[in-house]
């Protein structure tokens, strides 16, 4: 069997992309401007910490495990097992705000 032969065609590159290859073509699905984006970009060498479980006992601060059962924060207050770190940034870079003074209290990972 004789091999593959290579495609001998030729792809032109956007102009705009040779320019720069540092800074990624924007993704609008993941990002809500190319500012957010570039802000993904600086602090996406950030390190987690993870939350630091704490276990109350029955008897232990009765009114604060009260008050938590009644606003239904069992969840909230609960640390997830695992998390992946780049939706979490995503989340922050999405969140920061680009124009000062204006406080968009919304955020959004992923289109959602």
């Amino acid at each position: 069997m004789a091999p593959k032969k290579l495609s001998t065609k030729r792809f032109r590159r956007d102009a705009a992309a040779e320019g720069s290859s540092a800074t990624p073509e924007f993704d609008s699905h993941r990002f809500y401007s190319a500012e957010h984006q570039q802000r993904f970009e600086a602090i996406k060498r950030w390190s987690f910490h993870r939350e630091r479980r704490v276990q109350l006992r029955e008897d232990e601060y009765t009114d604060f495990q009260e008050e938590i059962a009644r606003r239904r924060w069992t969840s909230l207050v609960t640390p997830m097992a695992k998390f992946d770190p780049k939706i979490v940034l995503e989340f922050y870079a999405n969140a920061w705000p680009i124009e000062e003074g204006v406080r968009d209290m919304r955020s959004w990972v992923r289109g959602q």
